[in-house]
């Protein structure tokens, strides 16, 4: 078997939300957005937007995981919620029916589209909403929106957010590496026939 090589593919980051997501409809109620896009991929036709969901829920750095358990005993005793509140159920993609109010992991599913997730969660010091919105079959953006509600929700969310971009950048780039394995083992078993 040939071994793959993959060149990584360059994310762009703007701070602004995308003219196609249904977050532009609330846009002056945030006080951050960042959104991170792909560049143009070949997604297969067989591709949705809740695919796409599912691989963004299992595509997280490891590293993540261990910063979540951290933060999850640090912001507990504050009232917020945490990732051990969540059931089994909810942390398994493939038991998600991905219906609009719907527990997805660590996000509550606000809206559902065609073409775009919003997912997030509401809690005493912030609202966050983030978007998984696919431009056709040829780009993926991720695009985060956050309100706060009192100045802890801006206190608590300063040193997250670098911590939040890289997360959601290395998301992006997982997604789009385990798209192209799929669209090359897909070729490769065509070619074999």
């Amino acid at each position: 078997m040939q071994k793959q090589t993959h060149k990584k593919q360059m994310i762009e980051k703007q701070n602004k939300i995308p003219d196609d997501s249904i977050l532009k409809n609330d846009e002056k109620s945030f006080h951050y957005v960042d959104s991170f896009q792909s560049q143009q991929l070949t997604i297969g036709p067989e591709k949705n937007v809740i695919s796409i969901g599912k691989l963004f829920l299992t595509s997280g750095p490891g590293w993540a995981d261990r910063l979540m358990s951290i933060r999850d005993k640090a912001v507990g005793v504050f009232g917020l919620k945490t990732t051990a509140q969540l059931t089994a159920e909810a942390k398994n993609p493939d038991n998600l029916k991905f219906q609009e109010g719907e527990q997805l992991g660590i996000f509550k599913l606000y809206a559902k589209t065609g073409n775009e997730l919003v997912l997030g969660d509401d809690d005493k010091h912030l609202n966050f909403r983030v978007s998984l919105l696919l431009d056709g079959k040829k780009k993926i953006m991720i695009t985060t929106a956050v309100e706060y509600k009192n100045i802890f929700g801006r206190i608590y969310f300063l040193p997250v957010k670098p911590i939040h971009q890289l997360i959601v950048k290395g998301t992006l780039q997982e997604i789009i590496r385990k798209l192209e394995n799929e669209t090359n083992e897909n070729m490769q078993t065509t070619n074999h026939r």
